[in-house]
């Protein structure tokens, strides 16, 4: 019972800090498989959705071609936001050019934060991960140096094989931290880009609608 008990703790810890490497792992590959396939065709399509609204004739024409391009609704609340209005409320006070900047930029927030989704989980894996894994290294060599100081026998071939399998903490740490800061940085950039397209049509957008739309009391 002895020997059982004092192996107790190195297993719970060692069992924790590969549980949560493994949660780690799994949360970072489904968020990048996940991001991977929105940003995909998020940046297909919101080209696509502001290339069909241009491409129309009305805004009214707009409105029945862009969603059917616009499948991660990235474009289309930007249009809807600017065409409609809340009247006699404060949204609706103050020159037509204040309410076009007002509801466009609370549009274009809540597309950026669809894209940035899970962007704080990778790199919040990719940062912790390898002291996850550097953690259960130190604990892995503390208890076999505790080990073998109680068999009151150290030797090469006694240290080699505890520290070597401690070590494994530290490399899965890195296997799991690395996808996750790569992914991070690819993700990062694409959102760039789209965010840059979004931004660009919104400004388009509002200048279209200024100067198609009188100011109030024209």
């Amino acid at each position: 019972m002895t020997g059982l008990e004092s192996a107790l703790p190195e297993d719970a810890v060692g069992r924790l800090v590969a549980a949560l490497l493994l949660l780690m792992s799994v949360s970072s590959w489904v968020l990048i498989l996940w991001k991977g396939w929105l940003l995909r065709r998020a940046a297909s399509d919101t080209l696509r959705s502001t290339a069909a609204f241009w491409q129309s004739a009305t805004l009214a024409q707009a409105g029945e071609r862009v969603p059917a391009f616009d499948r991660e609704a990235l474009v289309w609340p930007l249009v809807l936001a600017a065409r409609n209005g809340a009247a006699g409320t404060l949204a609706a006070a103050g020159e037509r050019s204040q309410q076009l900047t007002r509801v466009l930029r609370g549009a274009l927030h809540g597309a950026l934060h669809k894209l940035q989704f899970g962007q704080v989980v990778l790199a919040t894996v990719g940062s912790t991960a390898p002291f996850v894994g550097l953690l259960g290294t130190v604990w892995g060599i503390y208890q076999a140096l505790i080990g073998m100081a109680a068999a009151g026998q150290i030797t090469i071939e006694r240290i080699a094989g505890p520290v070597g399998e401690a070590l494994i903490m530290t490399a899965a740490g890195l296997a799991v931290a690395i996808p996750a800061v790569l992914a991070y940085n690819v993700f990062g950039r694409s959102i760039s880009r789209i965010e840059a397209e979004l931004e660009g049509f919104a400004l388009d957008l509002r200048e279209l609608l200024l100067s198609t739309t009188p100011e109030p009391g024209a």
